[in-house]
């Protein structure tokens, strides 16, 4: 992870195409060690394709991987694709808490020493 995200602090900087040199400079600025393998597998990978896309196709693949949670899942993967379906999810839950607190302040007139 740490040689794509320096591939990707390259390209965010202005770099559109790093090279292997260019990663193991980020890397060693923050003190990392740059493992030359993993370095030119990202590289072969990557090579002449447009960074937008590549990213836009691992969003679609992480959109159908299940991580567990239950309802939470479905209003995490619904969010990127569309955006305005996570707005009445959010405020469903507020609304939930709202309702919990008020019933348990129907609880706190009763005693248990009267």
């Amino acid at each position: 992870m740490k040689v794509i995200a320096a591939y990707l602090l390259a390209v965010l900087g202005g770099n559109a195409c790093p090279s292997a040199k260019d990663i193991k400079s980020i890397l060693a600025a923050v003190g990392a060690e740059a493992e030359d393998e993993k370095i030119e597998l990202l590289l072969s990978q990557v090579e002449g394709k447009d960074i937008t896309e590549l990213i836009a196709a691992g969003r679609e693949k992480l959109a159908s991987v299940p991580a567990g949670g239950g309802a939470g899942v479905a209003v995490s993967a619904a969010a990127p694709a569309g955006g305005t379906a996570a707005a009445p999810a959010a405020e469903a839950k507020k609304e939930e808490k709202v309702e919990e607190k008020e019933e348990s302040d129907d609880d706190m007139g009763f005693s248990l020493f009267d």
